[in-house]
């Protein structure tokens, strides 16, 4: 064991890579919280090796590759291809000397992305990866990364598109963040994680029954679940060093936990004729309730300060989203339009919120301004689109979709751009979960 540890550790070393000297860094930036989202034309120029005469490894078009499928997730960034740029997407070199920017500059390039190499054999290299600002020539960021093998392609191309994000926008983590979700597996469910690219799958239970609904802690360390046995609902609690367990509560049903800024837990139990919401501490014991009384109250969902909790609430008669100042228990109606509005999710900054409409053309995800009351439709199917799910950063938004015939998982932005696909591996997967502490 000590063995493999050592092994992963250096592995690491070897993913994060080291900087390169970094020139004036400019103020090219692009505000993704705005009400327009500002779209910059990158092109990706073809490697090259670092020393003339050298050859390209094999991995060389992987890498590249990979960053591209990354770019995607990207949605303020263009990417433009050879036929868009004079000359094509070919450089002497990976450093600003011997790239011509002046015929970039006339294609309508904002940023250019060089790759240089050093082979170590056939499949391995060494590899500097640098991203300029076409019109200045300035470089706005330049790593490099050692013994890059196959195995290391998709996270190398994560990081240096962690990094290019956060120069660009001042978030970049949503590249090394993991997505859960709920997998069928023939009779049975369980949770698993993936990379939010869409690699390095992890299953995190194994268990008979359905274990659904997942929840991160703020902290990353620990997930708690909804588990339906045959004859029972418990509370599944999951987490690095000890794995999982299944604790029993008090009541007949234990729906839609979810963790609270402070490590406490929010978790629908039925323990007076109407399922409530209820506040459990740290060893899953009842502290009080958060929302309980006439009608069906599900899936809380709160703000990184604690204070606001959203939640679905048949109190009105159909269901509806409310808000809940915790602080003061002060209870407001959000949702007016519609008659089935369900599984709210708050963004960070509790300024935004995202929850699924039942519209006549199936459900749909929307967003709404919890300051103005603006609202706007943010996915539009076909099929149902169902269980979205703010990311820690406030611009991305996971959900569950049957648009291809079968559940899957699905990432728009804040401002509903065009549904990414999540790899999450064959048979339906649902109830996405962002987890973005590894």
């Amino acid at each position: 064991m000590k063995r493999n540890l050592f092994s992963l550790c250096c592995m690491l070393a070897v993913l994060l890579g080291t900087a390169l000297p970094l020139a004036a860094q400019t103020s090219m930036s692009v505000d993704i919280y705005g009400p327009g989202q500002r779209q910059l034309n990158i092109a990706q120029a073809t490697p090259v090796p670092l020393a003339e005469g050298q050859p390209l490894p094999a991995i060389a078009a992987s890498l590249n590759d990979r960053i591209g499928h990354n770019l995607v997730y990207m949605p303020f960034l263009k990417q433009m291809w050879e036929n868009d740029v004079l000359g094509g997407l070919t450089v002497d070199k990976p450093t600003a000397d011997g790239i011509d920017f002046k015929r970039f500059q006339l294609s309508r390039v904002d940023l250019v992305l060089t790759a240089g190499w050093e082979p170590r054999g056939a499949e391995a290299g060494d590899v500097e990866l640098r991203a300029y600002e076409a019109l200045s020539g300035q470089l706005l960021i330049g790593k490099a990364y050692s013994d890059v093998r196959p195995m290391h392609v998709a996270e190398v191309a994560d990081r240096f598109c962690a990094e290019l994000m956060r120069v660009l926008t001042g978030q970049g983590e949503f590249f090394l963040s993991e997505i859960g979700y709920s997998k069928k597996e023939g009779e049975n469910r369980n949770i698993y994680a993936v990379r939010s690219t869409g690699h390095s799958t992890r299953r995190l239970t194994n268990l008979d029954g359905i274990a659904t609904a997942e929840s991160f802690s703020f902290d990353g360390r620990s997930m708690v679940f909804t588990h339906i046995g045959r004859t029972t609902h418990s509370l599944g609690v999951w987490n690095e060093a000890e794995g999982t367990k299944l604790v029993r509560l008090k009541g007949s049903a234990v729906i839609g936990p979810t963790y609270l800024p402070d490590g406490q837990i929010a978790v629908t139990l039925n323990l007076t004729g109407n399922p409530g919401i209820y506040l459990l501490d740290r060893d899953f014991n009842v502290v009080r309730p958060l929302a309980e009384g006439w009608g069906i109250n599900v899936s809380p969902s709160f703000d990184a300060s604690g204070d606001k909790m959203v939640f679905t609430s048949s109190r009105a008669g159909n269901p509806h989203i409310f808000q809940m100042n915790t602080r003061t228990g002060e209870i407001s109606r959000i949702t007016f339009e519609g008659k089935y509005n369900t599984n709210p999710s708050i963004s960070p900054d509790g300024r935004l919120l995202t929850y699924a409409r039942l519209t006549p053309e199936g459900q749909r995800i929307w967003m709404r301004d919890l300051a103005t009351g603006a609202e706007r439709q943010i996915s539009y199917g076909p099929g149902d689109d169902e269980d979205p799910s703010f990311a820690p950063d406030g611009y991305y938004v996971a959900f569950a979709s049957s648009r291809t015939g079968q559940w899957k998982v699905y990432l728009t932005t804040r401002h509903g751009d065009p549904a990414i696909p999540v790899d999450t591996g064959s048979g339906e997967a649902m109830s996405p979960a962002w987890n973005y502490k590894r």
